[in-house]
């Protein structure tokens, strides 16, 4: 029976990164109205090399697109610093795509205009071959995890007037990236000082039962794996792969990367539709449910902590787990199921509850601790 219950963490990738939204969801968002007076931000599109994804075996560029917000004053007040607040996108879409998503600039601008103190906010892209890659440390990737929280922040430190503390630094993301938020929430305290998590997907060790019969998971798993034993690169079945399709791959390719099995570095979780319990191992150790007790101390570090999540949404459930398991543990945080799906309220989330909050809960001054 365990078996059974293995074999649905790798059969129901699609639905757990998804959530209980479908592909055309993705970019159905209510948009906020306009704010009359609302001062523009200044936009810029930029490349940031990573040393720490530089090499990696499934050939992902080292240097990334990143779009960078300015705040109205930013060009005139040139002796200010800011806070800086990094937000990460989910899986499936890149930078580009969540902007338009989440509706920046304006919602950052209607933020401003309703009273939000000032800050730079900075979108990465963190897509890859596979469609994401779920901001984590791997050969085969890369090490995404290290490119946000030491490369990226270098950079952004270094080329713009930032207040460079972790008590003035942000992070937030969406679904693959409100895993990423977790993930490197838990592991950086000393480069993050909030952490706003918005329906996170991946953190359970997902070994409960999946959608569909017991035979037509173990055939799709099986169909999976006869797409990856066929190509000769990563491109080749990226190609035959679209959509939600590609993410058992970007899964494995994230935490069960093997330098030793070309042309894909990475182990899938099953043979001829059998899990291999090593591997999904290696998939259920990299669920935060799973690894949150070893990073309590790291948590209590933050100065907020704040999670959301839509009452249609099917990650509501194991959003509200790790609820529990920061109340548990006394690490104060805030949690709000709010009317919605998976994506249609990001928009107006991200501009009246999340840059309030960060508005709220970094430092603006070079003294603030």
């Amino acid at each position: 029976m365990l078996q059974i219950r293995n074999l649905s963490l790798y059969v129901t990738m699609l639905a757990a990164t998804a959530g209980s939204a479908s592909l055309a969801a993705q970019v159905q968002t209510i948009v906020p109205p306009p704010i009359q007076g609302a001062r523009p931000v200044t936009v810029e599109r930029i490349k940031v090399h990573s040393a720490a994804i530089e090499g990696n075996l499934e050939g992902e560029p080292a240097d990334r697109d990143v779009i960078v917000f300015l705040p109205p004053s930013y060009g005139h007040d040139r002796a200010r610093h800011y806070p800086v607040l990094y937000a990460l996108h989910g899986y499936f879409i890149g930078a580009e795509q969540w902007t338009g998503e989440i509706h920046v600039p304006q919602t950052i601008e209607g933020a401003f205009a309703q009273g939000a103190s000032e800050m730079i906010v900075v979108v990465p892209d963190s897509k890859t071959v596979y469609l994401g890659s779920f901001y984590s440390s791997s050969v085969t990737t890369g090490d995404f995890e290290r490119f946000i929280s030491h490369d990226l922040v270098a950079y952004i430190d270094a080329h713009y007037r930032t207040l460079p503390t972790r008590e003035s630094r942000g992070l937030v993301g969406h679904s693959m990236g409100g895993y990423g938020a977790s993930r490197i929430g838990m592991k950086h305290p000393e480069v993050f000082g909030a952490l706003y998590i918005m329906s996170p997907c991946c953190l359970s060790p997902m070994t409960g039962g999946g959608p569909g019969p017991v035979d037509d998971m173990k055939q799709r798993a099986i169909e999976s794996e006869k797409r990856a034993a066929t190509a000769k690169s990563p491109a080749d079945l990226a190609a035959v792969s679209p959509g939600f399709a590609a993410a058992p791959y970007a899964t494995a390719a994230a935490w069960a990367p093997d330098p030793k099995n070309p042309p894909l570095y990475f182990d899938l979780p099953t043979k001829d539709g059998v899990p291999q319990p090593e591997i999904v191992a290696k998939l259920t150790a990299n669920a935060p449910l799973a690894f949150v007790d070893q990073y309590v101390g790291n948590l209590k570090q933050y100065r907020a902590i704040a999670m959301d999540v839509g009452d249609q949404d099917g990650l509501r459930f194991d959003a509200t787990k790790l609820h529990e398991v920061l109340d548990r543990y006394g690490i104060a945080n805030t949690f709000t199921i709010y009317s919605g799906t998976h994506t249609s309220a990001v928009a107006d989330r991200f501009q009246n509850f999340v840059m309030p909050f960060f508005s709220k809960n970094l430092c603006f001054t070079a003294t603030c601790h």
